[in-house]
């Protein structure tokens, strides 16, 4: 039942928006949807505003933020906020000189027993000071120097993990310390958000979260993603049944409805506090935030009593940190690496520095755009992060250390500064193999297109190459392929194919004497080469692969097993597709403009070109070449190629008119204004542009060279369409007596497409036991299933 009464209504409503509110920050568990929480809080917001004074200080709708403040209002702690003392050793010594100074200051002797501690996280973000009187929270604020902090209420009060009222009995006043910080994919996701829309990125999630606590404008501080940590008590009255240990605090400070970590133990001596430490320093990279070390407290309140204070630090407690994450160091030089598939990532070589427990001396820059956003160079001191076990990363510059040069200016007297080291820029060419990069329009990684020839690639290129659906060398494992190139048998995958039986057995030897193994054949007096004859029959067995099979096992970037089919049928033949622009790719069917542009550059690179001539010299030659399709006819119409040039404005209407003047890529290629006149002057204006480029140029050239051969080529005759020409089916769950891959060929034999999902567009799904979803989601979209009879029977070949 709902109150009508405003008053008792707008009660209700606090009462609910905090618990839902509970639920959902602190303990992740909500009970009810978004939309909910949202329908009742307008409904709060639409009473407040229909009756001010309905307005309290608990209220949820003082979460969305106030009126940006003038300036912060200083307060005086009632209990100094001191800071606690740093213990500088990283190592388990740290933890054991704790606990040995609290036994002497507390005059323990060997024999008595171990002290009780809490052992904590040591957050990094920002200490924060929240007073509860009757509960509610009246007033937040910053650590300052201490003794007076900045009032940071309405900042804080948008924080969704921060209760507005606490739960339960509470003192007449509870000041609650805690930490407020930013959790790390919170703060990418609000970096992503940041770089959409051109604006200022942030450093850290340290400084993110402090920069929005002291934001003068509540309202911007409400779009951030802080979240807290309550972990101690400042100035408390009135607390009758107060807890004797700390432990007891926290677990009654959870009880009123505040975050505590629940990363924390109860333990005994300094061997607990060492355990936690060490336990910690795993499972630091893995937190969802940052944290800088760990804390260990005296658990018994009346011991920290007696303990009391040196310095302003209290004695029963401390920070044990671990080795910085951050540091300070220069750049010496960028330079780039080549991964494993082609990716080329600058990398930062550094001046020698100590972070995260290892001496560094490269830092990763991702890719290029990272490098310009940033924009680090030569010579500049830069911000080194290392967390846990992550590869070291440059997170910043510090500019005004950015090493300066003056130049002549305007005024005699005045000369221009300049930073002395220019941007970086990728380079055009492969450091490893001299290829050419490629880098695809919407993706940040650029890469080498050497993927045949590059040794940085060459394990990863042969892999692929003997995979089971590639070429499907038997034998040839990731072992075998590690040692053969490791050890300079293999330079390239057109080797594989010289090897003899004396090369293998001579490179298990020597694998096995450089890794200090004596395998039991040899010390029976014996040398195993059975495998050694099987790896040499798989290899000899690949030689006569189809077509599509070569293709795909080429490793050219987004040509999978369906795309290297699809090449493979209609050009029939290898070196009609060695030879093909990428507008003649972009025409065939389901191969679009980025697909066609990767294996354009795969062939054009020489390398490349060599490393597939060296692999037919070797003896590989595809078994099912054919004819082109004769599906050529109408994909060779100049207006269709016209269309897929990338021509700005030039839509396919428009190529419909070019072609009509001009009729052939040659002509096109040498064709001036007047050719095009028969176009709107902005087409006419883009096309001249674009053939201004004369890479253009040569590619329409060699565009026509190409459609002409094709065409020589088609067959008179068109061959009789399949029964499944045109359509797309799906195969799911395990058929009676057909594989996948045996269903496969028997549907594409017939002229159809396998596809891996069930959409609108599939005809047919062939289901088998175990479907699963793929058959639920073809029932609801009223796609016909059929199971392998029907297969058969469509196929005509129910009697095989």
């Amino acid at each position: 039942m709902t109150s009508s009464d405003p008053v008792s209504r707008a009660a209700e409503l606090r009462v609910l928006l905090q618990r839902y509110g509970h639920e959902y920050y602190v303990l992740d568990a909500p009970t009810v949807p978004d939309a909910e929480y949202d329908r009742l809080f307008r409904e709060l917001e639409a009473l407040e505003l229909a009756h001010p004074e309905l307005k309290t200080a608990d209220s949820p709708t003082l979460r969305v933020g106030g009126k940006p403040l003038p300036q912060f209002q200083p307060v005086r702690h009632a209990v100094p906020m001191l800071s606690i003392r740093t213990e500088t050793d990283v190592t388990a010594g740290g933890a054991l000189a704790f606990d040995a100074s609290v036994r002497k200051e507390l005059a323990l002797g060997e024999g008595d027993a171990p002290v009780d501690y809490v052992a904590e996280l040591k957050f990094d973000g920002l200490a924060i000071s929240l007073r509860y009187e009757a509960g509610v929270l009246v007033r937040a604020a910053t650590r300052g120097d201490g003794v007076t902090g900045e009032d940071v209420t309405q900042n804080i009060r948008t924080i969704g993990q921060i209760p507005l009222r606490l739960q339960g009995e509470v003192p007449p006043v509870l000041e609650v310390r805690g930490e407020v910080y930013m959790r790390r994919d919170d703060f990418d996701a609000m970096n992503e958000k940041q770089l959409a829309v051109g604006a200022k990125t942030f450093v850290n999630p340290r400084n993110a979260a402090a920069g929005a606590v002291r934001q003068l404008d509540p309202a911007i501080a409400a779009t951030r993603p802080l979240s807290f940590f309550a972990y101690g008590l400042g100035e408390v009255s009135g607390w009758l049944d107060a807890p004797a240990a700390h432990s007891g605090v926290l677990d009654a400070l959870q009880g009123y409805g505040l975050p505590v970590c629940a990363e924390r133990v109860r333990t005994q001596g300094g061997a607990g506090l060492v355990a936690f430490h060490e336990r910690v320093a795993g499972l630091r990279a893995e937190l969802p935030f940052d944290i800088d070390g760990v804390v260990y407290k005296v658990d018994s309140l009346a011991m920290q009593r007696e303990l009391g204070f040196r310095s302003r630090e209290p004695r029963w407690a401390v920070a044990h940190k671990f080795p910085a994450q951050e540091v300070l160091t220069t750049v010496e030089a960028i330079d780039v690496q080549v991964g494993r598939t082609g990716a080329i990532t600058p990398v930062a070589r550094l001046v020698p520095v100590f972070v995260g427990g290892v001496t560094v001396t490269n830092a990763t820059l991702h890719n290029e755009d990272e490098v310009r956003r940033k924009d680090v160079r030569v010579g500049d001191t830069v911000i080194v992060r290392r967390a846990g076990d992550v590869i070291p990363e440059v997170v910043g510059v510090v500019l005004e250390r950015r090493p300066m040069v003056d130049e002549a200016g305007g005024d005699l007297f005045s000369p221009v500064r300049r930073p002395q080291y220019a941007p970086f820029e990728l380079p055009k060419a492969c450091p490893v193999c001299g290829s050419h990069v490629v880098r695809e329009e919407g993706e940040t990684i650029a890469r080498c297109s050497g993927g045949l020839f590059c040794s940085a690639q060459r394990k990863e290129a042969i892999r692929h190459f003997a995979g089971r659906r590639m070429m499907d060398i038997e034998g040839l494992g990731e072992r075998y392929i590690d040692n053969l190139v490791d050890l300079g048998y293999v330079h390239g995958i057109a080797d594989l194919y010289r090897l003899t039986l004396t090369d293998l057995l001579e490179m298990k030897r020597r694998a096995d004497e450089r890794d200090g193994v004596v395998p039991e054949t040899v010390k029976a007096g014996q040398v195993a080469s059975k495998w050694a004859e099987n790896l040499i029959d798989g290899i000899a067995a690949s030689k006569q692969p189809s077509l599509a099979r070569l293709l795909f096992a080429l490793g050219i970037r987004h040509v999978g097993e369906s795309t290297a089919k699809t090449l493979a049928d209609w050009f029939g033949d290898l070196a009609l597709v060695r030879q093909a622009p990428s507008p003649l790719l972009r025409v065939l069917p389901d191969v679009g403009a980025t697909v066609a542009d990767s294996i354009a550059d795969f062939f054009a690179e020489p390398k490349n070109q060599q490393a597939l001539d060296a692999l037919l010299a070797a003896g590989v030659a595809p078994v099912d070449l054919h004819a082109p399709s004769v599906g050529w006819r109408d994909k060779l119409v100049t207006a269709e190629l016209y269309a897929v040039l990338g021509v700005p404005k030039l839509t396919p209407l428009r190529a419909r008119q070019l072609a009509e003047s001009v009729s052939t890529p040659a002509q096109l290629a040498a064709a001036d204004e007047a050719a095009l006149g028969g176009l709107p002057a902005d087409v006419r204006s883009s096309l001249l542009v674009w053939l201004g480029d004369g890479t253009n140029a040569a590619m329409l050239h060699a565009l026509d060279v190409q459609r002409s051969a094709l065409l020589a080529l088609l067959p008179s005759v068109s061959a009789p369409a399949g029964v499944l020409s045109g359509k797309t089916l799906v195969l799911t769950g395990t058929l009676p007596s057909l594989t996948r891959d045996e269903a496969q060929a028997m549907i594409e034999a017939a002229g159809g497409k396998v596809s891996g999902s069930v959409s609108k567009k599939t005809d047919y799904v062939v289901a088998g036991e175990a479907a699963g979803s793929k058959l639920a989601k073809a029932e609801s979209l009223g796609v016909v299933v059929l199971d392998e009879a029907g297969l058969r029977d469509l196929l005509g070949t129910a009697d095989v």
